[in-house]
């Protein structure tokens, strides 16, 4: 029973360290010594006093590794010292530091630099074209802008006009670097406050909104604690996140990495053959991946199972049963699948004996947190019935940084996601709330279509969702991705669907596709299938 919260207990006694042993760190002089209890106590936890009790406890290990190779805790530390001694100049009054960068040690130190300031830090999304990114940058007041070179068209042509520093680079640089700033001196700072993290929404459904948290201590039991008593980690052993860090996925393992001073192994980039090399090659004992990395890993040939591989943490999108079953039966019984979102953080993992129990399921809520299932009236629905997911998961969400907020029921945060349970208090989401599609007077969730069509042994991946009809309101449409040398076609799928499920529920329209478009974090994009 204690190995189960050994994580937890390593966590909470690596913070009462750093509060202890403080003083030591050069960068935090002698007056923020004496307020640091009263600043967390006040203001919360951040990544930066993360990174510094991770440099006290574990100096020598290694913090990052990415393509430039491994940097250990006391020199992240001390890095991230010197850059916010740099920015310190730089963000003036209540300016926001933007950080655009791929996965790299790069993006580690923008967040740990930022947050040491106090400055709320602003995780952008890499995949913002110009003419997306200048209103986000506006909108959300960075003064400072953190960027890979690469980028640098798409900053130029979002006319932002404020201070630039650049990340990574392969060749010189228009402005300074993150090495440059880093040379420099690391003064002792005394931050005003503790910097938010502000996390945009994926705008699959409108423009993307900044979800700005801090973590207080009911934030940080509620999902850290919560959650490491669901996934069984431990302190030291290497995590590799595929999935871009600016995502809450992403960015939450980042946090655990730093809290349990595991290795952070990190690519700029997601390619299958090569995360299946470092698996092996650095031991790794966490993957975390979205489903359609999952989908490419076992597309990927591999010689054996990596040996170190103990957890596979799969999130962001919908993880269709059969998937899951395939990945289980390659790489054995180490799949968890997380639910949450920007506001709410995570609030229900199934482990893998869910999963084999109950396919299709995002597990029971986690430490913490409360879920609800309500129907129009605001009432609790019985379990098997389709209501409107509501949770608190322990995460002080006040409103998006531009202004509105989501709506509540006694407390709980209205996810728009529709969900229904099972009798052993299982959470199973079947699809967004304004996805719903209302054919001929029928209520068709799209989720369920999806994992049928997705069992199918000839179909890859598949996208469901409803189109305009003249004489039905709305009809269902299937876009599918065959598997690779499959003869198949729409009546069989179509035939597939009917044996199943009530007859409204059949696509009329099949489409087949060579790839369906996604988000950077898997997510379907469905408005661009129906311009297709």
């Amino acid at each position: 029973m204690l190995a189960q919260f050994r994580p937890a207990i390593d966590l909470l006694s690596g913070t009462a360290r750093v509060i202890r042993d403080v003083g030591a760190l050069h960068p935090i002089g002698p007056r923020g010594l004496a307020r640091l209890p009263l600043q967390a106590a006040r203001f919360g936890a951040s990544p930066a006093l993360a990174g510094a009790a991770a440099a006290l406890r574990f100096p020598a290990r290694i913090a990052v590794v990415d393509e430039k190779g491994a940097v250990t805790f006391a020199e992240l530390e001390a890095r991230a010292a010197a850059q916010a001694t740099a920015l310190r100049g730089l963000l003036n009054g209540e300016a926001r530091l933007g950080v655009l960068c791929r996965n790299h040690r790069g993006f580690v130190e923008a967040v740990l630099a930022g947050s040491r300031l106090g400055h709320d830090v602003v995780l952008l999304n890499t995949d913002f074209s110009g003419p997306q990114l200048g209103p986000v940058l506006a909108a959300e007041g960075v003064g400072v802008l953190v960027h890979d070179a690469e980028f640098a068209d798409a900053v130029a042509a979002s006319g932002y006009d404020g201070a630039r520093v650049i990340a990574w680079h392969d060749g010189p640089a228009d402005a300074p670097t993150l090495d440059d700033l880093a040379a420099g001196p690391a003064e002792p700072l005394v931050a005003p406050r503790t910097g938010r993290i502000v996390l945009l929404t994926s705008g699959t459904t409108g423009p993307p909104k900044g979800a700005a948290h801090s973590f207080g201590p009911s934030a940080l039991l509620a999902q850290g604690l919560g959650h490491l008593l669901r996934v069984p980690l431990r302190s030291g052993e290497p995590i590799l996140i595929a999935p871009p860090l600016f995502h809450g996925l992403g960015f939450t393992y980042l946090a655990v990495a730093l809290g349990l001073g595991s290795p952070l192994v990190l690519r700029r980039r997601f390619d299958p053959a090569d995360v299946l090399k470092t698996l092996d090659r650095r031991a790794v004992a966490v993957l975390v991946a979205v489903p359609l990395m999952l989908s490419r890993l076992l597309e990927t040939p591999a010689r054996r199972r990596p040996q170190a591989l103990r957890v596979v943490l799969s999130g962001g999108a919908a993880l269709h049963p059969g998937l899951a079953r395939r990945f289980t039966e390659r790489f054995g019984d180490v799949l968890y699948n997380a639910y949450g979102a920007s506001e709410t953080g995570w609030a229900a993992i199934a482990t893998p004996a869910d999963l084999r129990a109950a396919p299709g399921t995002v597990g029971r809520p986690t430490f913490g947190t409360t879920a609800r299932v309500l129907g129009p009236d605001g009432r609790d629905v019985p379990a098997g019935e389709v209501g409107t997911l509501h949770l608190d998961a322990g995460l002080d969400f006040g409103g998006y940084t531009g202004g509105g907020d989501k709506n509540r029921i006694d407390g709980l945060l209205d996810t728009g996601d529709l969900a229904h349970l099972d009798a052993e208090g299982r959470i199973f989401i079947d699809g967004r709330a304004d996805d719903m599609i209302v054919s001929g007077g029928e209520n068709v969730f799209p989720g369920e279509v999806e994992d049928l069509l997705e069992a199918h042994p000839s179909v890859a991946e598949v996208a469901v969702s409803g189109v305009e009809d003249a004489e039905f309101g709305q009809r269902l449409a299937a876009w599918v991705v065959p598997v690779a040398g499959a003869d198949v076609t729409s009546d069989m799928l179509k035939a597939h669907v009917r044996a199943r499920l009530a007859r409204y529920k059949v696509p009329r329209d099949v489409h087949f596709v060579t790839e369906l478009p996604r988000t950077t974090t898997g997510k379907v994009k469905h408005a661009v299938l129906q311009d297709r």
